[in-house]
């Protein structure tokens, strides 16, 4: 669950960055931070927080050059702290490495473990700090060939950037899991992590790096090449279910264009009799239009998202009841009051704010309140980037769609089916996409 943003060969490197992150900012909220290079150093800047409160105008004119990286970071192997902020910036004996990751190593902690036993010393919890150890400890004689050596070390998600004095190296895993599209703008090469960043800077899309691809960016042009073992795609599914912005274009399909598809799939096999599609916003939104086209119910607001929540806030001494979602969520009163009410999700983890979610519906009004989720039952935990909880937090592995009804208090709960949702996204035998969330089936061999 984090955005990364490279730029190889303009002036004003440090500020296009800033934007890309600003267009990532969905991916990650905890920290953001840059690497520029003047081809001579690399100048970092980090911290906690969003991408327009940590880069002012007097701290990118400290990152000057014609090349940089970024990430925004939301934090899923290490926790949320200053030092695992990215993207990391160290020296070694050849010179300047600087890199942001996107994705986890399934194989951190025994690598992690193996390199402290060999005398590694850890400044962060991150588990893209094992790359760095592994970079410096390669015997190829470049830098393409450290990074490759390194990355044969690890297995899992990862859709990186690195960055010395004179080349920007993008690399995608040989299974896919996350993201990484390649534009120009002018004579400069941009890299990021959805074709939303691309698009904020005016930057062409060029096309989506391939699982496997190793790029490198420099004075010469560019140079792709696939050292990589070559391994069965598994594309995260959850990036179109809800991760990735709705304007952007992932693993070549419209988001936007496959959730509405995701709703009308939802449609198709959850239909009922109602008044008005309301969804859960942001990300329902465009799953709530799909079914209300398939099913003829009209679509409108039901559900106002407040989208200056910051991190904390501070609870009221005399409680109220659902103040989290209410700070949250706002009812349109008008809307609901007497309605039979469809509500689309694009998910339900623990159950706890779709419970109180249908409980201001209720109060609101509605008559009858039908919950509708635009995926199938989250019941697997994910290793490869997405912050879901333990398998004993979800809901769905240990309750049947009836009880997780009756806990959410719905007249009626229905979820998108696997089958549903390959259709729904373009692949109808799922075989390109990694579902493991919903399925069980994990592409990768996991650690004990």
């Amino acid at each position: 669950m984090c955005g990364v943003f490279g730029i190889f060969g303009h002036e004003e490197a440090a500020n296009l960055t800033y934007l890309g992150l600003h267009a990532l900012q969905h991916r990650g909220q905890e920290s953001a931070g840059i690497v520029a290079s003047d081809g001579h150093v690399l100048k970092s800047h980090r911290a906690m927080g969003l991408v327009a409160d940590t880069f002012t105008a007097e701290v990118l004119e400290r990152l000057p050059g014609k090349a940089a990286i970024g990430q925004v970071r939301y934090s899923t192997a290490g926790g949320s702290h200053i030092r695992n902020a990215q993207p990391f910036l160290v020296s070694f004996a050849g010179g300047q490495l600087a890199v942001a990751h996107n994705g986890n190593f399934v194989n951190a902690d025994a690598t992690r473990k193996g390199l402290e036993q060999g005398g590694a010393i850890f400044q962060s919890d991150a588990d893209t700090e094992n790359v760095i150890h592994f970079i410096a400890r390669s015997k190829a004689n470049t830098f393409e060939g450290r990074v490759v050596d390194a990355l044969r070390h690890l297995d899992g998600a990862f859709s990186m950037v690195f960055l010395n004095d004179g080349q920007l190296i993008a690399v995608r895993d040989a299974i896919g899991f996350r993201p990484l599209v390649l534009g120009r703008l002018k004579n400069a090469y941009v890299v990021a992590s959805e074709t939303t960043a691309l698009d904020l800077i005016e930057a062409e899309f060029l096309r989506e790096l391939e699982p496997g691809e190793v790029l490198v960016i420099d004075a010469d042009g560019l140079k792709s090449s696939f050292p990589l073992e070559k391994r069965p795609p598994g594309r995260c599914v959850f990036e179109l279910v809800y991760f990735a912005r709705p304007d952007s274009r992932v693993f070549g399909q419209s988001v936007f264009e496959v959730r509405k598809n995701l709703g009308r799939q939802l449609a198709k096999e959850q239909p009922t009799e109602a008044d008005v599609v309301i969804a859960v916003p942001d990300s329902g939104v465009p799953a709530a239009i799909g079914y209300a086209e398939q099913s003829g119910i009209r679509y409108d607001l039901g559900l106002i998202r407040s989208h200056y929540v910051g991190r904390t806030f501070i609870e009221p001494q005399q409680s109220i009841r659902h103040f989290g979602v209410k700070l949250k969520l706002a009812p349109v009163v008008s809307t609901l009051a007497g309605k039979r009410v469809v509500v689309v999700d694009d998910s339900i983890v623990r159950g706890t704010t779709s419970r109180k979610i249908v409980k201001m519906l209720r109060a609101s009004g509605a008559k009858e309140v039908h919950l509708r989720i635009s995926s199938p039952p989250t019941a697997w935990p994910c290793f490869y980037g997405i912050d879901t909880p333990s398998r004993q937090e979800l809901i769905a592995a240990s309750h049947t769609v009836e009880e997780i009804a009756k806990y959410v208090t719905a007249d009626s709960l229905g979820y998108l089916s696997l089958k549903g949702l390959h259709t729904a996204a373009g692949d109808p035998e799922g075989r390109s996409f990694c579902s493991a969330c919903f399925s069980g089936k994990y592409p990768t061999p996991l650690a004990s």
